[in-house]
């Protein structure tokens, strides 16, 4: 159904039929019911805990023995703030959480060579988000840390990492 059928197909309805219709969507899909608790109650700060709680637990479990150091746990979290346009300060905090809390487990611990892929991705994502939200201002120290953690790690896509900072010169 396209968009114009769509609301075509709304303007037909009776305010109480729109409602049902609503509270069915409401009722049946999680997505729905998370924007809209997350437009009349934006607990912003409440989800930016939970999302760094589950990243943290990701690295250094509390309840299990093995860590499973996936990006994915992080990246869903910021493609949920995206979704919702989070305040874009909160999102780039998470996306360089996860990346802060990602290095101190790698000095650890040993970590496959996809693991440092993934991170420089994470790496570059969050440089570009940065930049595109002109919050270059209050990241970029922290941004510079991870760099230089990177390297005093001896991370490989050493030449990468260091391209991927070029964006903030």
């Amino acid at each position: 159904m396209s968009k114009r059928a769509l609301k075509n197909y709304l303007k037909g309805l009776k305010k109480s039929d729109l409602e049902e219709q609503i509270t069915d969507l409401y009722d049946r899909f999680p997505a729905v019911k998370q924007y809209f608790d997350f437009v009349f109650n934006p607990k912003e700060d409440k989800l930016v805990q939970e999302a760094k709680t589950k990243i943290s637990n990701e690295y250094f479990p509390l309840k299990r023995k093995r860590a499973r150091a996936r990006r994915s746990v992080a990246q869903k979290y910021i493609k949920l703030f995206l979704k919702l346009e989070m305040d874009p300060f909160l999102t780039a905090d998470v996306m360089l959480y996860n990346q802060e809390v990602a290095q101190t487990f790698s000095e650890n611990h040993r970590v496959p060579d996809a693991f440092y892929k993934s991170m420089l991705n994470s790496f570059k994502e969050s440089i570009q988000f940065i930049s595109r939200n002109r919050l270059l201002a209050e990241f970029k120290d922290r941004i510079i840390i991870i760099y230089q953690n990177s390297q005093k790690q001896n991370w490989p896509y050493e030449e990468d990492f260091s391209q991927a900072l070029d964006i903030i010169d």
